[in-house]
């Protein structure tokens, strides 16, 4: 008989550029952190920037909730993109030196363009998976060919919502024990 298959150590939720699958992100990772479980990431906000009035895009790390600004103000009349990748980068970095820190789970806001471009936190999905450490992430359904080549079997979708979530942790939890 074959030996059960570990199970898959990254869940995806299908979604489409959404507050309310960020704000699950978010919580679900806040409530594993106040739970005692190391967590690091990045979820994704839009804040209105009080000096323009215009709504700019923040990664939030949930645990500490430090903030990286990656959408630049380029003026009102610019139809440049706006992506800051200084800050991108700087987000990606943290969750590498938190991984290399050792964490429990690994929350990256989204699989989508940078991404699938290999590049965006591209690489804070590879230093989780080398350090065999489970990932929560939203994946853009206009990127989903993109996604199953890069994550393949270790990555399965589950449902958006607080329940799923946590049945996914309890079975990477259980499948980890059984592993060690």
């Amino acid at each position: 008989m074959e030996p059960p298959r570990p199970h898959p150590r990254i869940a995806a939720l299908r979604s489409e550029e959404n507050p309310a699958i960020q704000e699950l992100l978010d919580n679900f990772a806040s409530e594993l952190a106040q739970g005692g479980w190391r967590v690091a990431g990045v979820t994704q906000a839009r804040r209105r920037d009080a000096a323009t009035g215009r709504e700019r895009i923040v990664l939030r790390e949930p645990a500490s909730g430090a903030l990286y600004q990656i959408s630049q103000d380029l003026g009102p009349g610019s139809a440049a993109c706006n992506l800051d990748t200084r800050e991108l980068a700087r987000a990606c970095a943290a969750i590498e030196g938190a991984l290399a820190s050792g964490v429990d789970l690994v929350v990256i806001s989204k699989f989508s363009k940078q991404e699938a471009a290999r590049g965006g936190l591209i690489d804070a999905f590879r230093a989780a998976i080398t350090a065999k450490v489970p990932v929560v992430t939203a994946v853009s359904p206009h990127y989903r060919d993109e996604w199953r080549e890069f994550a393949g079997p270790l990555a399965e979708f589950v449902r958006a919502d607080h329940a799923a979530l946590e049945d996914w942790w309890e079975r990477v939890q259980a499948s980890g024990r059984s592993e060690g």
